[in-house]
């Protein structure tokens, strides 16, 4: 099979109605390399930068409640800011660029999808994922489910 490991993907196939900031970035735990004294943060396995994580809302509004918070894993070697909060806005929305989804088999046997970038930004102005008012809804209606913090 051509597919080997994660898969690239575009933000508006995984978020085509946008995400919001909903917590910390932190850095990503080596469980293997940790001891109960010692923090070590896990680095990705293929290009050797830190792993980060943040939990995002999707804002999907088809997508089922407990589904909805989901943690976007960010590989980068400096930790990531995110964007400014919005005036009016209870939370941040945000962009990611450089995606990647790997999908495996949760601890409930359902499939689920790792998500992994590179870059977290502001939403670009114009962007299909930008809703122009509220109720609104992005051109674009491709959606990945079963989407889960690994």
């Amino acid at each position: 099979m051509a597919l080997q490991g994660p898969i690239p993907v575009t933000f508006d196939m995984v978020f085509p109605h946008g995400c919001y900031v909903v917590g910390q970035v932190e850095a990503v735990k080596d469980f293997d390399a940790s001891t109960s004294g010692r923090f070590v943060q896990s680095r990705d396995k293929t290009s050797g930068e830190l792993v980060w994580q943040v939990a995002v809302m999707d804002a999907d509004p088809t997508v089922k409640p407990g589904q909805k918070t989901v943690a976007v894993k960010i590989l980068t070697m400096v930790q990531p800011v995110p964007p400014a909060p919005m005036p009016g806005l209870p939370f941040t929305p945000v962009e990611f660029d450089h995606l990647t989804v790997t999908p495996y088999v949760n601890g409930n046997g359902r499939l689920a999808y790792s998500i992994k970038a590179r870059e977290m930004r502001a939403p670009r102005t114009g962007s299909a994922t930008t809703p122009t008012h509220p109720g609104s809804t992005p051109a674009k209606h491709t959606a990945i489910s079963g989407k889960d913090a690994a």
